[in-house]
């Protein structure tokens, strides 16, 4: 598959144009950004990380029934993915209190929710990604109300799979956030990725972190904690 013109370069991905138009092609840098890209760096080797483990993940999905846009992996670093228009509506799946929930709600890190808890942030960076209900994303003609409805089962039913996947692998699913996109027939479907970017992961025992919260709070150990991930991952596969 030929690569052609880029069409758009995100904080954390290139993506090219193929001479099939359903067909797109993603290239994962090693840019690490945090607080609405306040804070930059590079994490070295993220990308092929980030690529693998999403779409061994994907991959998995599918097979349990969870529609999403991986193709192909071509190369560490490149994906042949289905083209979407991006719903724009950022899924937050939470299992257990930390981050900005817990400086929200002062709530104390590491409490175990009795049920998973489903946040949606409008993806806008001009307006820092505020947080919304579903009135606000229907006022705002973001999504409709089937489609929400399809997102949320699916979000859950990734929460589920994941949970129990990780688990095995000695790894805590703390949360982690979701991105769809509808497909040319207006089918919702998951795309971007799920990786140490996007998912919090605590070592089952020792709670260390396991992901991209080890650069967001300068913890040290950042390309070790994306390593002993993909570790796992591998030997779990």
């Amino acid at each position: 598959m030929q690569k052609l013109a880029q069409l758009y370069e995100g904080k954390a991905k290139r993506v090219y144009a193929t001479e099939d138009p359903e067909l797109l092609i993603v290239s994962y840098k090693d840019d690490a950004t945090a607080f609405n890209g306040l804070k930059k760096g590079t994490i070295t080797g993220k990308g092929v990380i980030n690529n693998q483990m999403s779409n061994r993940l994907m991959a998995r999905l599918a097979e349990a029934g969870v529609p999403n846009h991986f193709v192909r992996e071509l190369n560490e670093r490149e994906t042949l993915v289905r083209r979407v228009q991006i719903v724009p509506l950022e899924v937050i799946v939470r299992n257990i209190a930390a981050g900005s929930f817990s400086k929200r709600y002062g709530v104390e890190e590491g409490v175990v929710f009795k049920a998973p808890t489903v946040e949606y942030s409008y993806k806008n960076d001009e307006l820092g990604d505020p947080l919304l209900n579903t009135s606000h994303a229907l006022a705002l003609e973001l999504a409709t109300q089937e489609e929400i409805a399809t997102i949320r089962s699916y979000a859950l039913q990734v929460n589920e799979f994941l949970k129990a996947f990780w688990q095995e692998c000695g790894v805590i699913l703390v949360d982690f956030k979701l991105e769809f996109g509808r497909t040319s027939d207006g089918s919702i479907i998951l795309a971007d990725e799920i990786s140490p970017d996007t998912c919090r992961l605590w070592d089952a025992k020792t709670h260390e972190k396991l992901d991209k919260d080890r650069f967001r709070r300068d913890l040290g150990g950042v390309e070790d904690a994306y390593q002993e991930i993909m570790r796992r991952l591998n030997a779990h596969n």
